[in-house]
């Protein structure tokens, strides 16, 4: 399988990994095909804007590249902002990713939105 220079890199420097401390968003998503589990923790400022964000993630070198450059893409957005990455944005952001690992960048996005979306609902923000 052929990876890219940039999932290469994020994969064996993984930026923004393990918990931060006092998340104000939390989100797990994972895919039962291939056992991989994302969790991303997030610390919203009043404005909207992600002061921080973290994640572990459990599976293949895909599945941390994506999970590691979706933190990156999104730090100091504001969440709106944020909702606009997608896996494909992801994806072309790490210059591809083989097709057969698409569902991987799914997953880092998913978590986002996840994450956004309990946060607005917990904070009456629709």
């Amino acid at each position: 399988m052929n990876y890219t220079e940039k999932v290469m890199d994020h994969f064996l420097h993984p930026r923004n990994v393990g918990k931060i401390d006092n998340p104000n968003a939390v989100a797990e998503v994972g895919n039962a095909q291939c056992g991989d589990i994302i969790k991303l923790f997030l610390r919203i400022n009043p404005e909207g804007i992600i002061e921080d964000i973290s994640f572990e993630t459990f599976g293949c070198g895909a599945a941390i590249a994506t999970s590691s450059m979706t933190t990156e893409m999104v730090k100091g957005k504001h969440i709106d902002e944020a909702l606009l990455v997608t896996r494909d944005v992801v994806a072309e952001e790490l210059g591809g990713l083989p097709a057969s690992k698409m569902h991987c960048s799914n997953l880092a996005s998913e978590a986002l939105h996840k994450a956004i979306h309990e946060y607005k609902a917990k904070y009456n923000l629709h």
